[in-house]
């Protein structure tokens, strides 16, 4: 933890939009926290890691899923956490893939439950705008993708 020009704490954490394609299409791995809200799998970067080193340990944890993170997508958001007065937050999503494997909760002290959902239903459940956009922007990514290998 870090701290900035205006005497604020700052924390960062990195994880990743988690997908599948299934037959019906491209569904989104949830984390709904302990808390209660819903978000990516995501978590603190610890000292020496990198942001993608971060990413997968994150995964893993709160997923029990081993993936690849595709090259080109980066992305992050940056707010002032409202139960953390003082606190800035960033966070670095990348993208990531998984097959053949059945994510499942590990940590049940963080991870209530992992949700694998459409496009449609994932918006619905994300209850932070920045979140939203963020899984569309991915979401068209990955359209890109698909679209550019079945040529």
């Amino acid at each position: 933890m870090a701290i900035d020009g205006l005497g604020d704490r700052f924390e960062k954490s990195c994880g990743a939009i988690v997908y599948t394609v299934e037959d019906d299409g491209i569904k989104y791995l949830l984390v709904e926290e302990a808390g209660g809200s819903h978000s990516f799998p995501k978590g603190h970067m610890e000292n020496g890691e990198t942001e993608r080193e971060t990413a997968l340990r994150e995964i893993r944890e709160e997923t029990d899923l081993e993936v690849s993170l595709i090259d080109d997508f980066r992305i992050s958001e940056q707010y002032r956490p409202a139960e953390k007065p003082g606190v800035t937050k960033q966070v670095v999503y990348f993208l990531a893939e998984y097959t053949d494997e059945s994510p499942r909760v590990i940590r049940p002290d963080e991870v209530r439950s992992l949700k694998s959902l459409c496009l449609e239903d994932a918006l619905a459940v994300l209850d932070h705008e920045d979140r939203k956009t963020i899984l569309l922007q991915a979401d068209e990514y990955i359209k890109g993708i698909r679209g550019q290998e079945r040529e």
